[in-house]
């Protein structure tokens, strides 16, 4: 296993390499990254549809729910939320900070892109008539609580969202085999779901599920609106994610580990 001063070195290089690689590879791996935690996210809806209550539903959502980031770090896919740890290789000074924004805006729309897909495939495909319609009431009614939470909440949320996801990221670099990876990278993100934190590419899934679903299976959705989608929820867990990851993560372990 990796020592937390080695793993901080050793993302020195894979952070620089994410933000010098060319753009067009950035965005097709972004796709793909979006695409995956949209399956884990849609996976996570069925198993958890149907359970007795609430604190079970997201206990099994939580099991499933990090298939998707297991198949981003074990794919080799690009995503937002992880990518937010490439301000240690910029404050080591190894890569530049113009660089850094312009790898998290590809990613970032990219990783759009893929939930997008995967949530337009599973309304149109009927996916949601799962438990006769039960899922699809479920995908409305999580979309328009997404939609609803305060600016503030948004922004606390997303940063202990991605301080957990980071460290999934984080953890999964000490291991050198894949069960180890797998290992380290589950438990805090199932963390995240059990508490119900924010996560902006997961909900670039969940909210357009919401709208989809909503107009496939004519359930109303009350509350659900492009406005809740961005301002509400998408820009506040964004800037939260990025205090989370950037600065909760990866500028404390720069200072601690890799500062002269």
């Amino acid at each position: 296993m990796k020592s937390p001063a080695e793993i901080a070195q050793k993302y020195v290089q894979v952070g620089k390499a994410k933000a010098e690689a060319k753009a067009s590879q950035t965005f097709l791996l972004a796709i793909m990254a979006g695409a995956f935690i949209a399956l884990g996210g849609l996976g996570s809806q069925i198993a958890s549809c149907l359970a007795d209550n609430a604190s079970s539903a997201r206990v099994i959502s939580s099991v499933v729910f990090p298939i998707g980031l297991f198949m981003v770090l074990v794919g080799g896919a690009e995503l937002f939320t992880g990518n937010c740890l490439i301000t240690i290789p910029v404050l080591k000074k190894e890569t530049a900070p113009l660089k850094m924004l312009k790898n998290w805006v590809i990613v970032y729309f990219g990783n759009m892109v893929g939930g997008f897909i995967i949530a337009a495939i599973a309304a149109f495909g009927h996916i949601y008539s799962f438990g006769d319609g039960q899922l699809a009431s479920s995908v409305v009614a999580t979309a328009v609580t997404k939609s609803g939470i305060s600016f503030a909440d948004g922004i606390l949320r997303g940063i202990l969202c991605n301080v957990l996801v980071c460290m999934a990221v984080w953890c999964s670099f000490a291991a050198d085999e894949l069960a180890g990876k797998v290992l380290a990278l589950w438990l805090p993100v199932m963390l995240f779901i059990i508490c119900g934190f924010e996560h902006c590419v997961a909900n670039m899934y969940f909210i357009p599920a919401g709208f989809l679903a909503s107009y496939v299976h004519g359930i109303p959705a009350d509350g659900l609106s492009l406005f809740g989608f961005f301002v509400t929820n998408l820009i506040p867990v964004t800037i939260g994610n990025i205090i989370g990851g950037g600065i909760c993560v990866g500028a404390v372990y720069y200072g601690a580990y890799l500062k002269k």
